[in-house]
């Protein structure tokens, strides 16, 4: 559906915009990547900050540059790696797209980010919103960046209420931000409608008495409460699996597999788990899981920990249990990676979050001891 933007756009555009940089100028957060200008920096910030506030990237994106200062070092580094440094922050997908786009600039673009929107699209692992951030910021393209934080924006400056989820939102609000985009400053346009959302069109509780386009907004001027926009389709109830996890030890050693790059959590480091039937126990999934997948009979023993963990999708509870090695010998093959570490080595290897939390409580009862 084609949306005639001349009848949607009815305010000053001029004036919107102008406001808008001013107070970006005046008011904008003295960010590490801010002061730099090269592509490369910029990816790698505008990557992290997907999905994740700003004070969590901080830190995360000065050890990332410490230890990768360029494309030609993060290519070079082993994906092991990449995601050590990356552990903690989430969606790990963003380690694996960065690490596949390195390679492929090294090989293709001579280890320079490019800053041309439809180059950075055709690069393996970059996406619209990075390839708009980073042409915008680095380029002075002018491609408009629509993020969470700009949809809020637009959602309750021109009042749109339907569900920001459907296709026809979706549209509005593409088109609106590519309407609304300076073409003079495309880059600071972009990084001002991002740090409105954040810092002042909110969630919850918007700082209208301090937003620089507030007498343009609709929203504020119409709606009881700015907050009731945008819309959103409600979720239904995240499914929960219970989860039997095996710390199985060998000579002081544990078990540890390494999950496919393609699927959940794709290239971290794992304690052998297996969702428990109803009908049966944790430490005999355990036992069933450890003898048929990976050839190894081991008797599951003493129960270490409960963990609750939600993802964004899901929840779930480990039931975390020491498992002793009895015989067989795991399979090596293509399909398969898999270690037997000693428990102060589990540090060097990235675990997803709800793993840190074992790994935690095994330090605590056994490495210090």
């Amino acid at each position: 559906m084609k949306i005639e933007m001349e009848n949607t756009i009815d305010i000053n555009i001029i004036q919107f915009r102008s406001l808008l940089l001013q107070w970006y100028q005046s008011e904008k957060r003295d960010l590490p990547w801010r002061r730099e200008s090269a592509s490369y920096e910029i990816w790698i910030s505008e990557v992290m900050l997907q999905q994740t506030q700003v004070k969590k990237v901080q830190p995360y994106y000065l050890k990332f540059i410490r230890i990768f200062p360029n494309v030609y070092t993060l290519a070079k580094a082993q994906l092991d790696d990449v995601l050590k440094i990356w552990e903690g922050l989430g969606y790990y997908t963003r380690a694996r797209n960065l690490h596949k786009a390195a390679n492929y600039i090294v090989e293709h673009e001579n280890g320079t980010v490019p800053t041309k929107y439809d180059k950075l699209l055709s690069i393996p692992g970059i996406g619209e919103y990075t390839a708009a951030a980073v042409a915008s910021i680095a380029g002075n393209e002018t491609h408009a960046v629509v993020d969470g934080n700009v949809i809020r924006v637009l959602s309750r400056l021109f009042q749109i209420e339907g569900p920001t989820q459907i296709a026809v939102t979706k549209q509005r609000l593409k088109e609106l931000a590519e309407r609304l985009l300076s073409r003079d400053y495309p880059g600071d346009y972009n990084q001002a409608m991002m740090e409105l959302g954040a810092l002042i069109c909110t969630p919850r509780k918007p700082k209208c008495l301090l937003c620089p386009v507030v007498e343009l907004c609709k929203a504020h001027r119409n709606l009881p409460d700015p907050s009731l926009l945008p819309v959103k389709k409600k979720r239904k109830e995240a499914p929960h699996h219970n989860i039997a996890v095996a710390i199985l030890w060998d000579e002081g050693h544990i078990f540890i597999t390494k999950r496919e790059e393609n699927g959940v959590l794709g290239g971290m480091w794992d304690f052998p788990g297996v969702m428990i039937g109803e009908s049966e126990t944790p430490q005999h999934a355990l036992q069933k899981l450890l003898q048929e997948k990976y050839n190894l009979y081991a008797e599951a023993t003493e129960f270490l920990v409960e963990i609750k963990h939600a993802f964004s999708h899901y929840k779930m509870t480990l039931q975390v249990f020491h498992c002793l090695y009895k015989s067989g010998e795991a399979p090596t093959n293509a399909n398969s990676d898999w270690q037997w570490v000693k428990p102060e080595e589990l540090k060097f290897f990235p675990f997803a979050a709800a793993n840190k939390k074992i790994i935690q409580k095994l330090e605590n009862d056994f490495v210090h001891t």
